[in-house]
C-alpha cells in the first residue's frame, strides 16, 4: 500500500452523503461537508469541487453492514458510489466497515454541545470523520 498523507471519508447515504477529510500524519479528520444525494444522483459538482480544493490521494467510503455481517439495502450503493468515485477522480479507494458510526457521531457532537449542537451539527460529516479516522488507525503508513 502507497503512503498517503491527505485522505477523504465518505459516509454514504442515500439521501445525504458526509465528507470529512484527514491527515495521516496525525491520523486524525475533521467533518468537512455534507453533500446532497437526491434519487441515487449525488452532487458530483459539489464532490468534484471537495476534492479539487482539498487534493486527497485516497478515498474511504463507508460500508454499511448489518450488526450480523449481513449486507443492508444501502450496500450496493455505497459499492456502485465508491466504483464511480474511482472512475472520475482515479484515486485509490477503500471500503470499510462503518457499522455504528452514526450512533458514535450523534454521542460525540451531543456531548460537545448539548442536544442545541445536535441539531445544528452535521452528523453524516461527523460521521465520515469517525469512518475515517477509523480507517487510518488500521494502516501501518508511515
Amino acid at each position: 500500500m502507497a503512503n498517503y498523507n491527505r485522505v477523504m471519508g465518505f459516509d454514504y447515504g442515500t439521501k445525504r452523503i458526509g465528507i470529512a477529510f484527514g491527515q495521516m500524519i496525525t491520523k486524525t479528520a475533521s467533518p468537512l461537508a455534507v453533500v446532497n444525494n437526491r434519487n441515487g444522483l449525488p452532487d458530483w459538482t459539489h464532490i468534484t469541487t471537495l476534492i479539487k480544493q482539498w487534493h486527497p490521494q485516497a478515498l474511504v467510503i463507508g460500508l454499511p453492514m448489518n450488526m450480523n455481517n449481513t449486507r443492508q439495502n444501502t450496500t450496493d450503493l455505497a459499492e456502485s458510489f465508491a466504483k464511480e468515485l474511482q472512475h472520475k477522480f482515479n484515486l485509490p479507494i477503500y471500503l470499510v466497515d462503518e457499522r455504528l458510526t452514526t450512533i458514535s457521531a450523534r454521542e460525540e457532537v451531543f456531548n460537545k454541545g448539548g442536544y442545541k449542537a445536535l441539531q445544528e451539527a452535521k452528523i453524516d460529516a461527523h460521521a465520515a470523520k469517525i469512518i475515517l479516522e477509523s480507517w487510518m488507525n488500521e494502516q501501518n503508513l508511515v
